[in-house]
């Protein structure tokens, strides 16, 4: 093994099982660590302190917090950098407890001043403005009019900015600081997942307002990882990777080597770290297993490839939840695969489907309830209930359940057998030829209701879908046993999605989806679920 591969060996701390937890950076205590290489994947909370610990951990809490004061306040420019590293490396020096204690401190005492606020709005609603068609005023008088108006306007603009504002601005231009920017906000929203604070919302509104702004696509370098990368670049690919784990050194390797691509995207102020990278394999065709891309033979010739196929798309910093980098990312991806190899005609993701399972084994819960009330005597909640009732199911679909379930799975109904089915021990149902036979023309159909007519807000249900759709693809094609290890099952059933990138549609599907909901879909998942499109809610293409 060369230098490289023990020094990733050695040094790469390998992603959790658990990625739910991923999403949001927790609390830690980082003992002093500048750098902020918070604990991944849980909440570190320490044992309460007594006698003279409690008085010191109190007395660091209040230096931390005068700090952050001084930041704010501090007009000496030759002494802030190191008043902003007191801040720093004191926030990483506290625990849980006073770290958020301090996040709540900033959300609350460096708000705007609403005082100000009220009394510069009650002086600019006094002004009167020069009224009726018949008002005649000289350049002169009308200046002076309206100076009143240009001043309260100026003031009201500055009363405006909360005070952690200057706190952003200066540690965006801080060594350093824009990664402690992101930190911060990753525990300002761990902390929201526990407490929906007002002033903390607004104070995580704000902060991703500022970053979305310092990370905009211009100040951004778009660069490809390879193996020649250095160790600790490679080391971050192999415990960000989000949707297919890399197992072992060999197989970081092969996602680097002949065949795939890795880009990601770097900032100047977070030097060797990809904020968000994307992985590609080029192919003769778009893939419809994981099996093809991640397990398959030797990589065809790339001069034969007509296919750049994106199947993982991963963020390094949970800080930057809901700042969509990824929708630059792929265009640009886009862009630089068409320029360097100009016989890719095709641009697809082999995806997962997170919500599907989950959405699908609510229904059929809900549902089987509702038909067991339907049996029992009906008062009128159960009445009322009834309206609700709805087989998901065709009738060929029930009765296969109906007669192969003798014996296996429990059930009054089809919806009974097949929850019965789908939340057994290790997934036993896949095992099963006749099982899989029987299962899949409702699940491959239901899949198919779950992107085109289910909905959040008038957008896709699922996260990925709605990721993939805001940014201007079209749904092509779902798999049937495309994923099946226990992720995928759990998941979608082991079902996957291609999503179609077609560069001349992109702008114009983005935006019939951001607008009006549109979602663009292939006919062949319209034949799935055998409806009229109408209504704006979903366009065959």
């Amino acid at each position: 093994m060369n230098k490289k591969g023990l020094a990733i060996l050695m040094r790469t701390r390998m992603r959790p099982n658990d990625r739910t937890k991923l999403s949001l950076s927790p609390l830690s205590n980082s003992q002093g660590d500048p750098q902020g290489n918070q604990s991944i994947g849980r909440i570190i909370k320490h044992a309460p302190v007594e006698g003279n610990e409690k008085l010191s951990t109190e007395r660091e809490f209040e230096l931390v917090r005068e700090s952050m004061h001084s930041a704010i306040s501090m007009n000496k420019t030759e002494v802030l950098d190191a008043v902003l590293n007191d801040f720093s490396s004191g926030y990483f020096s506290l625990d849980y407890e006073n770290r958020r204690r301090l996040i709540l401190a900033l959300a609350k005492e460096c708000d705007l001043n609403r005082t100000q606020v009220r009394e510069l709005l009650k002086q600019y609603l006094g002004l009167e403005l020069p009224s009726g068609e018949d008002a005649q005023f000289s350049g002169l008088e009308e200046e002076g009019l309206l100076s009143a108006f240009y001043r309260i306007e100026r003031n009201l603009r500055h009363a405006l900015k909360p005070l952690y504002e200057v706190l952003f601005e200066r540690l965006n231009t801080h060594p350093g600081g824009l990664r402690f920017l992101s930190i911060l906000r990753a525990d300002i929203l761990s902390i929201l997942t526990e407490e929906n604070i007002a002033s903390l919302r607004a104070l995580d509104s704000y902060l991703k307002e500022k970053l979305s702004t310092w990370l905009s696509p211009a100040a951004l370098e778009l660069h490809q990882i390879t193996w020649d990368d250095p160790a600790s670049l490679l080391e971050k690919i192999v415990a960000y990777e989000a949707v297919h784990p890399i197992s072992n050194l060999i197989d970081l390797k092969r996602r680097l080597g002949v065949g795939r691509r890795c880009f990601g995207y770097l900032h100047p102020a977070i030097p060797g770290e990809p904020l968000i990278f994307i992985e590609v394999a080029l192919l003769k065709n778009v893939a419809q297993t994981v099996q093809e891309v991640l397990w398959n033979e030797p990589p065809i010739p790339e001069s034969e490839a007509t296919c750049a196929l994106f199947y993982s798309i991963s963020s390094t910093q949970p800080g930057l939840s809901g700042i969509n980098l990824g929708k630059f990312l792929i265009k640009r991806v886009i862009t630089l695969v068409k320029r360097d190899m100009p016989q890719i005609s095709t641009f697809a993701t082999l995806s997962p489907i997170p919500g599907f399972m989950q959405w699908l084994l609510s229904k059929l819960a809900s549902q089987s309830k509702f038909a067991e009330a339907e049996d029992m005597p009906q008062s009128s909640a159960d009445r009322c209930s009834s309206t609700f009732r709805e087989n998901i199911l065709e009738p060929e679909e029930e009765k296969a359940l109906m007669d192969s379930s003798m014996g296996i799975a429990a059930g009054t109904n089809g919806m009974e057998v097949m929850l019965s089915l789908l939340t057994s021990t290790n997934h036993e149902w896949t095992n099963s030829a006749e099982f899989l036979s029987i299962l899949k023309p409702p699940l491959m159909r239901l899949c198919a209701r779950y992107f085109l007519q289910e909905k959040k807000r008038g957008k896709a249900l699922d996260s990925v879908a709605n990721f993939h759709l805001q940014n201007g693809a079209m749904i092509e094609r779902i798999n049937w046993m495309a994923d099946r290890s226990e992720k995928g099952l759990h998941q979608s059933g082991g079902i996957m999605v291609n999503y179609v990138y077609r560069p001349e549609n992109i702008e114009e599907f983005a935006q019939s989806y951001f607008s009006k909901g549109h979602i663009r879909a292939s006919a062949a998942l319209h034949q799935y679920v055998q409806v009229i499109c109408c209504a704006g809610k979903f366009t065959q293409v």
